[in-house]
C-alpha cells in the first residue's frame, strides 16, 4: 500500500518564476557594476602613483564625474539600468572590503605598540569625535557628516568612513564631502609635518606616535613618517594599524544605538531583545572580527598575505567609485564650506592633542 505521507513540492510554474525572477535581478545590477570596475581599475592605478591620495579617493572623484556624464545621457539609462548596480557596490562591496581589511590588522600589533601610545590615541580620538560633534554642531554640518569626518579625522581617514557608512548608511553627499575634507588634510600633513618635527626636535619614535596617531589615511602616515625616518616610518604603521582597530568599537556603539534608539523601539516593541541585537550586529562587524583575529593566530596562509591588502584597496576603491558614481553635484554645493572648516579645525586640534600629550607623557 502506498504511504499517504507525501513530501509537499513546489509547483513547477512557481519554481520558474522564482529563477526567473533570481536571474533578473542579476541581470539588473550587471551594467552598473560593470561600469563601476570600470572606473574603480584606473582610480587604483591613479592611486599608486599619488599614494599620498590613494584609490579610493579617486574612485569617489573618478565616479563622480564619470556619473555626472553618464546623467548627461539621458537619466533614464542611469536610473533604471545601472543605479542598481551602483547601489550594490556601495553597500555589500563596502562590506566585504571591511572583512578583507581585518586580515592586516593583527590584534598583537596592539602590545607590541605598548601600554604607553594608548593614552595619546585614545586622546586624540577623543577629541576628535567629541570636537566633531560639538563643533560640527557650531557650524551647523549636518551630524551625518559630522559622524564621518569625525571618525575619519580621528580612526583611519578612508577606510574608517568607509566602515562607519557601511554601518549606518549615509548619504553619497556626505561620504564624498567627508573624503574630500580628509584628502585635503591628508596632502597638508605631508607636506607640513616633517618640518614641524625637526623644529620639535622630535626623536624618530616621537614623530613615528605622532604621525600614526594626527595623519588620517594609512598611505599619508607612510608618506610622512618614512620620509622623516626608516625607524619613525615603521613605528607609525604599528601605531596606525592598532589605531585602526577602534573603527570595531565605534561601528559596534553606532548600530547599537541605531538599532535600540528611539524610533527602533518605536516601530519594535514587540520584537524579542535577543533578535534585535542580532539585527543590531551587522554581519560584515563580525567577519572583520574573525578575519583580525585569524591574522592575529595565524590563521591566514602566508602566501595570501601579499594579495590580502591589494585585494582590500580594490574593494574599497571599487565601493567609493559605486558611490561616486551615484553622486549628484547638486547636493555637495548644497552643504558649503562648513563641513571643510570643520575639518580643518579638527586636523589641527588633533595635532595639537597628540604633541600635548606625549609631552605630559614622556613620549616626545
Amino acid at each position: 500500500m502506498e504511504s499517504s505521507h507525501v513530501l509537499p513540492v513546489k509547483p513547477l510554474p512557481r519554481v520558474l518564476a522564482g529563477t526567473r525572477r533570481a536571474g533578473r535581478a542579476s541581470s539588473a545590477l550587471l551594467p552598473g557594476l560593470a561600469v563601476t570596475v570600470a572606473v574603480a581599475l584606473p582610480a587604483v592605478w591613479l592611486g599608486r602613483l599619488v599614494p599620498t591620495v590613494g584609490g579610493p579617493v579617486f574612485g569617489i572623484v573618478v565616479g563622480a564625474v564619470a556619473g555626472a556624464l553618464l546623467r548627461r545621457m539621458g537619466p533614464h539609462t542611469t536610473a533604471e539600468r545601472l543605479r542598481p548596480g551602483f547601489a550594490v557596490a556601495g553597500r555589500q562591496v563596502l562590506q566585504a572590503s571591511i572583512i578583507v581589511l581585518g586580515t592586516a590588522l593583527s590584534l598583537s600589533d596592539v602590545l607590541r605598540v605598548g601600554v604607553g601610545s594608548l593614552p595619546v590615541m585614545l586622546g586624540t580620538l577623543a577629541v576628535a569625535l567629541l570636537g566633531a560633534w560639538a563643533v560640527g554642531g557650531l557650524l551647523g554640518v549636518h551630524p551625518e557628516t559630522r559622524l564621518l569626518i569625525g571618525v575619519g579625522t580621528g580612526v583611519c581617514g578612508a577606510s574608517a568612513i568607509a566602515a562607519v557608512t557601511a554601518a549606518v548608511g549615509a548619504a553619497e553627499a556626505r561620504v564624498a564631502y567627508a573624503l574630500g575634507t580628509i584628502f585635503t588634510f591628508n596632502v597638508a600633513a605631508v607636506v607640513l609635518f616633517p618640518p614641524i618635527g625637526h623644529l620639535l626636535g622630535m626623536s624618530q619614535e616621537a614623530f613615528g606616535l605622532w604621525s600614526g596617531t594626527a595623519i588620517n589615511d594609512t598611505s599619508s602616515v607612510v608618506a610622512t613618517s618614512y620620509s622623516y625616518g626608516t625607524e619613525a616610518g615603521q613605528y607609525a604603521v604599528v601605531v596606525k594599524l592598532t589605531r585602526s582597530l577602534m573603527i570595531v568599537p565605534i561601528c559596534v556603539a553606532l548600530v547599537l544605538w541605531r538599532s535600540f534608539g528611539r524610533r527602533a523601539l518605536n516601530a519594535g516593541q514587540d520584537e524579542g531583545a535577543g533578535r534585535r541585537i542580532r539585527r543590531a550586529f551587522p554581519v560584515f562587524i563580525v567577519g572583520f572580527l574573525l578575519a583580525s583575529a585569524a591574522a592575529t593566530y595565524d590563521g591566514i596562509p602566508a602566501s595570501w598575505e601579499p594579495a590580502l591588502p591589494v585585494i582590500s584597496t580594490f574593494l574599497i576603491t571599487l565601493a567609493l567609485s559605486g558611490i561616486g558614481l551615484s553622486l549628484k553635484f547638486s547636493k555637495l554645493r548644497e552643504a558649503g564650506t562648513r563641513p571643510l572648516l570643520l575639518g580643518a579645525i579638527l586636523w589641527a586640534a588633533v595635532g595639537a592633542t597628540g604633541v600635548g600629550l606625549q609631552s605630559i607623557t614622556g613620549r616626545l
